[in-house]
């Protein structure tokens, strides 16, 4: 069933980013497309991890409430630039997710986030580093834990 769900993403970005739609090149698009999944099936790269098919059904929300944390951050990343405000802080934070997936998730999300970075991941811990504590403080409300988590679906 992965495999299947695999190959029509494959196929639809293909298509998608192709913009032509020949009949030569929807079946380039096909054979392409079917030799990387039967490539991945073969490498066992079709697991949770390599495909996290769990993401799926809350996945838009978490996108919209992350598009819409990273324009505030560039709010406030600018904000901070502009009156000269830098004081960067390193801190650790705890992450509370099951799966490698969703701590690569979260820690991801904290990188994007203007302001802040993961710089390292040591199982449940992530060092963080902000531009501020503004910035600081926003990471250590653990709401972003929460959102990766609930994206997670695993509590």
């Amino acid at each position: 069933m992965k495999s299947l769900i695999l190959f029509f993403i494959l196929l639809s970005l293909w298509l998608l980013m192709s913009g032509h739609y020949s009949i030569l090149i929807i079946t380039l698009g096909i054979i392409s497309c079917a030799f990387c999944v039967y490539v991945a099936k073969r490498g066992n790269l079709i697991d949770d991890e390599g495909l996290p098919i769990f993401f799926i059904p809350r996945l838009s929300n978490y996108l919209i409430w992350l598009f819409k944390e990273i324009l505030k951050s560039n709010l406030n990343t600018a904000k901070v630039i502009i009156n000269g405000k830098v004081e960067p802080e390193t801190f650790t934070v705890k992450a509370s997710q099951v799966t490698d997936v969703a701590k690569v998730t979260y820690a991801n999300s904290i990188t994007l986030t203007p302001g802040t970075v993961t710089t390292k991941m040591q199982k449940d811990v992530f060092e963080v580093h902000a531009l501020n504590s503004d910035f600081g403080n926003d990471v250590r409300t653990n709401e972003m834990d929460k959102k990766v988590t609930w994206l997670e679906g695993k509590k």
